[in-house]
């Protein structure tokens, strides 16, 4: 069973007196383990797919189905439950809580009621540790570079141990050196330990790197390719 199946799925907004086709028709199936890009240009309908995948939207037509379910027809509550056990989300903007230090973002997502997560500290820190950071645990994101403040939201969408990571333009943000280590680090996570990964981007830089590129254009799939194979990291990279 796929991990992610779309079938006939279109989304259409109303903006103002126009309605506006997002994606059009799109059938999209990912297996288990995939480490993939959507990219395209901006309108292309990137965002939208991942937000229908990542449960934070409801397709016009179609079915979206994670892990054999067809989450299209959950209500919004029921959504939410399934997007917090199952997805990891990591963003252009880190999205960090700017009060809360990088040890308390990356809990956050453990501290949900009635969530078994054992020792919530123990674990984020030990995610923090994993990554890198483990000397950065009190810092608030502020006193971090931008590439720590990836990696410190890398940790937050691993936390809850999800069967699936989407990540919007995880790059965009990063010089080149940094960029180049994180894509290296979700490429290593995902070998590791299976987590599959949907990154959107439009970063060249991440498209060398993964096995599948689907691109879009104008809301529809017009290509579907199998990627390079990815390049080993270059050695002495600079730490972010």
């Amino acid at each position: 069973m796929a991990l992610v199946e779309l079938q006939r799925v279109e989304k259409t907004y109303q903006v103002g007196e126009s309605r506006v086709r997002a994606l059009r028709r799109v059938n999209l199936t990912v297996e288990r383990g995939e480490f993939l890009a959507v990219w395209g240009p901006s309108g292309s309908g990137k965002s939208t797919l991942c937000n229908l995948v990542g449960t934070l939207d409801a397709p016009t037509t179609g079915r979206v189905l994670l892990d054999g379910r067809d989450v299209s027809t959950l209500r919004d509550d029921e959504r939410a439950d399934f997007r917090s056990a199952t997805l990891g989300f990591i963003f252009q903007g880190f999205n960090l809580v700017p009060v809360l230090t990088a040890l308390e973002n990356v809990m956050l997502p453990l501290q949900i009621p009635e969530r078994p997560s054992g020792n919530p500290r123990e674990k984020a820190t030990a995610r923090l540790r994993d990554l890198g950071l483990g000397a950065h645990l009190s810092h608030r994101p502020d006193k971090l570079s931008g590439g720590q403040q990836q990696r410190v939201a890398i940790a937050r969408a691993l936390i809850t141990d999800p069967s699936l990571v989407i990540a919007d333009e995880p790059t965009a943000n990063l010089d080149t050196a940094t960029a180049t280590s994180i894509i290296d680090l979700l490429r290593e996570i995902n070998r590791n330990h299976g987590t599959t990964f949907l990154l959107s981007t439009h970063d060249r830089r991440l498209l060398d790197r993964v096995d599948r590129r689907i691109l879009l254009r104008d809301g529809a799939i017009i290509e579907d390719t199998a990627a390079p194979a990815a390049t080993a990291p270059p050695q002495g990279e600079p730490p972010c």
